[in-house]
């Protein structure tokens, strides 16, 4: 009788989004090995994302296949998107696992290794759930992206903001408690009657909980006017369009603060010669 052990994975996004369930993994593989007569010695499941093997039950696994060699055969999975969702690491995965004399096996994606052209499919299965990440991927980057230029911030909201949801159960951004705070910060610089880090340190013991290098990024974003930096994006260049929140100070007020920033001696309130800050 062959030995085997049996190893279950889902994430916390694929448990979500495609109802993928432990329980019912190890069920296949139960049903299996107790149909094709193998004893199951151990049996393993993880929680978290395939892009590598640094997962906690995985760690565990190798622990115990070399701590007890030659006696197990197998490692089954249901599919072999749940062994790895990376094909470089899956075959030195493989090749590691092959040196302790156990092989690994997808009993919904069966392969007969004895004939050569099985190989072939084994890469596509192994390939495949990478190529899946990639497009999901670029799919999030691209949908990001869009949004942005139709001016909807849908990043984790910067100090001062909070996200909620719109009337289309959009998501959207709107004033947190941290709004006065932020507003302060701008109207004391703009009134040249505190320097950065004195009022920095004032504004954190009335709440405004802000390291010194993120309260200078926070005094340059223009989110607080009411727009938004796109970063360069392959062959777009970077750009600020104009969003649909509500902004925290006026135009007039941010881009005079970027004038005092810059060193200059009075603000400017000629906004649109100011871009050029931000950018």
């Amino acid at each position: 009788m062959e030995k085997a052990i049996i190893y279950t994975r889902v994430s916390t996004d694929e448990q979500a989004e495609k109802g993928y369930s432990l329980r019912d993994q190890k069920q296949r593989l139960e049903k299996y090995c107790q149909a094709y007569k193998i004893e199951i010695i151990k049996h393993f499941e993880d929680d978290h994302s395939a892009k590598t093997f640094n997962r906690p039950e995985f760690n565990k696994l190798l622990e115990y296949l070399n701590k007890n060699k030659g006696q197990v055969t197998k490692l089954l999975v249901v599919k072999w998107d749940r062994f790895s969702r990376n094909m470089e690491a899956s075959l030195n995965m493989i090749s590691k696992l092959m040196r302790l004399k156990v092989t690994v096996e997808a009993i919904e994606q069966p392969l007969d290794e004895d004939v050569p052209e099985n190989l072939l499919m084994k890469a596509f299965y192994l390939a495949a759930p990478q190529v899946e990440n990639a497009r999901r991927s670029l799919n999030t980057t691209n949908g990001m992206r869009r949004a942005l230029k139709e001016g909807r911030y849908v990043s984790n909201a910067p100090y001062g903001f909070k996200n909620v949801r719109d009337e289309m159960k959009k998501p959207i951004i709107v004033h947190s408690n941290l709004a006065p705070l932020i507003k302060k910060a701008f109207e004391l610089i703009y009134s040249e009657t505190w320097q950065i880090e004195p009022l920095r340190k004032k504004l954190y013991k009335e709440g405004l909980k802000v390291s010194r290098s993120n309260f200078y990024s926070l005094l340059r974003n223009p989110i607080y006017c009411g727009k938004i930096r796109i970063k360069a994006f392959k062959d777009e260049p970077k750009q600020i369009v104009q969003g649909i929140h509500e902004p925290i100070v006026s135009e007039e007020l941010f881009y005079g603060v970027q004038d005092i920033l810059d060193g200059k001696k009075k603000a400017n309130t000629n906004t649109h010669l100011l871009i050029a800050h931000i950018l």
